[in-house]
């Protein structure tokens, strides 16, 4: 028994962003551990994700959708492409900008990328029933909507930008 106004033994309760953050966070870094078995870091396995489903989009663009400065995107882009994994080319309607491709090196490593993803999604959601996962998931998209996440890019992104300006999106007065 506890005296009036004492907590009962045990860990203190938790509420539902805790654990998301405790769950966010866990995922990450499994994922990151994973992802280093491709020689990838999650940042570089989201660009190549974002270059399958939108090929030959302009630099600008990619740092814009990733939320990452132009000049940090260069030099991240810069070490995929010496890997062999993405390739320049002169935009054929703009030549003063270049068009980001993945290349076959890279079709092949998203490959992989695409299994060690599956794997740990399985992993990550061992102990729910189908159904169970796709409502989980359908009212975790619906709260990232909510937050107004872009979807597809990972707020680690965000982070880079943050290096920068020194602010992070969401903080007041950070706008």
């Amino acid at each position: 028994m506890t005296n009036e106004g004492e907590r009962p033994p045990g860990p203190p309760p938790t509420g539902a962003a805790f654990l998301l953050a405790q769950l966010g966070a866990h995922a990450a870094d499994l994922f990151a551990e994973r992802l280093a078995t491709l020689d990838l870091t999650p940042a570089q396995s989201g660009l190549l994700r974002l270059l399958a489903g939108s090929p030959g989009r302009s630099q600008r663009e990619l740092a814009d959708d990733l939320g990452m400065p132009p000049s940090r995107f260069v030099a991240f882009a810069d070490e995929l492409e010496q890997r062999g994994l993405i390739e320049r080319r002169r935009n054929p309607v703009d030549r003063r900008l270049y068009a980001v491709h993945l290349t076959d090196e890279g079709g092949t490593l998203l490959a992989q990328l695409r299994q060690v993803g599956a794997e740990h999604e399985r992993l990550m959601t061992e102990g729910l029933s189908e159904p169970e996962r796709e409502q989980l998931t359908g009212l975790l998209r619906r709260l990232a909507e909510r937050q107004g996440l872009s979807p597809g890019v990972h707020p680690g992104f965000r982070s880079m930008r943050a290096e920068r300006t020194g602010r992070r999106k969401g903080v007041p007065g950070n706008r």
